[in-house]
């Protein structure tokens, strides 16, 4: 017997499965990875609505200075991310802002330090069963453009370039890195990779801007360092400066 089904769980299948309609999101998603990053861009929402709660997924919809703003922890790798992803895109939302960390590529980057993704260097698990390998992710400009512009106005170092997704955080080999410095990547997340290749995949515009929390050149870890959370907190503002610059009230 054949699978009744060419797919068989599909985004648009989640996307029902939770009960989500298009009027209920809002024309912007801000995607932190884990929930307490959440739990903190929810106290800057105005009369947040819970879309849905599933598995460890929470969405949140409310109002940023009369802005619609939809807010869900999208995960911390590329499988999790992937899921949400797909159903960000399904839910008919059309702007998706990624808040997250990396690694630094690069000896003069810093802990604190900021990066917007052009392109990825696809080195995830997921993202082959969407496209294949001559494939180019890359972010939208204008919204990355604007992730730019928001940064260097709240007084942040941004870094603007080429980003490495992998899924193998402790494999990240002297060997693997510098083949990835020599293909351009400055930074090494786990999530930019699925979240903008299946973005492309919808046609749905996606950005991706990361706090640097270690320097992967130097050894330097700042997971403990106050520069690191002062930049998450940071990211946050950025993200929803970027939305009201969007929508010319910045």
């Amino acid at each position: 017997m054949k699978m009744v089904k060419d797919v068989h769980l599909t985004g648009k299948d989640l996307a029902e499965m939770v009960q989500l309609r298009p009027q209920d999101v809002g024309k912007y998603a801000v995607v932190p990875g884990p929930r307490d990053r959440l739990d903190v861009l929810m106290k800057k929402i105005e009369g947040p609505v819970r879309n849905f709660s599933f598995m460890e997924y929470t969405m949140y919809t409310g109002t940023y200075k009369g802005i619609k703003i939809t807010a869900i922890n999208g995960g911390r790798f590329s499988t999790d991310t992937a899921i949400t992803a797909e159903v960000i895109c399904h839910a008919g939302i059309k702007n998706v802002l990624r808040i997250g960390t990396c690694g630094a590529l690069d000896e003069k980057m810093k802990v604190g330090d900021l990066v917007v993704a052009d392109t990825v260097l696809r080195g995830d698990g997921v993202t082959p069963y969407y496209v294949d390998d001559s494939f180019v992710t890359r972010a939208d400009k204008e919204l990355s453009d604007v992730l730019v512009a928001s940064a260097a106005a709240a007084g942040a170092v941004v870094h603007r370039g080429c980003v490495w997704s992998t899924d193998a955080l402790l494999r990240e080999t002297r060997e693997i890195v510098e083949d990835k410095r020599g293909k351009g990547a400055l930074a090494v997340d786990m999530v930019s990779s699925s979240l903008l290749t299946i973005a492309q995949f919808y046609g749905v515009r996606a950005a991706s801007i990361l706090a640097v929390s270690d320097n992967v050149i130097t050894g330097e870890m700042g997971f403990m360092n106050p520069l690191y959370y002062m930049a998450e907190t940071k990211l946050i503002e950025i993200a929803l400066a970027a939305v009201l610059q969007m929508e010319g009230k910045g």
